[in-house]
């Protein structure tokens, strides 16, 4: 039952998180959706951290991990605005910003978990 109460807990901070994000960086009806962009990369870093930091001599306990990694990023980084955000900006005819929206995604999110599973061995040397 407390893991149960930890994801739900990180799943509510992270969505309330999310939320700020998104009227700190509204986007306007055909403009970019920095705000989705941006908790995207930012959650991949830390799920990537966490992921990386299993692999360490000192890794996370599996509270923190379900806290953290399922509940805090599951909150608060969002696929289905993704690709909602991608369709309606389709159906709106912004092809080029459509494009644009999934490549930074898919690379600044890659690179973004990348650096996340590697930061934990640079600074553990």
């Amino acid at each position: 039952m407390i893991e149960f109460l930890l994801v739900v807990l990180g799943g509510a901070v992270g969505s309330g998180l999310r939320y700020g994000v998104g009227i700190l960086l509204p986007s306007s009806q055909g403009g970019f959706p920095w705000a989705t962009l941006a908790v995207n990369v930012v959650g991949s870093f830390v799920l990537g951290m966490l992921i990386g930091s299993s692999l360490t001599s000192t890794p996370l306990s599996r509270h923190t991990t379900l806290l953290l990694g399922t509940g805090l990023c599951g909150g608060f980084t969002t696929y289905s605005a993704f690709a909602v955000e991608s369709v309606l900006l389709a159906q709106e005819g912004h092809i080029m910003t459509v494009a644009m929206y999934v490549i930074a995604t898919l690379a600044c999110c890659a690179a973004a978990a990348l650096a996340g599973v590697l930061f934990p061995r640079v600074i553990s040397h």
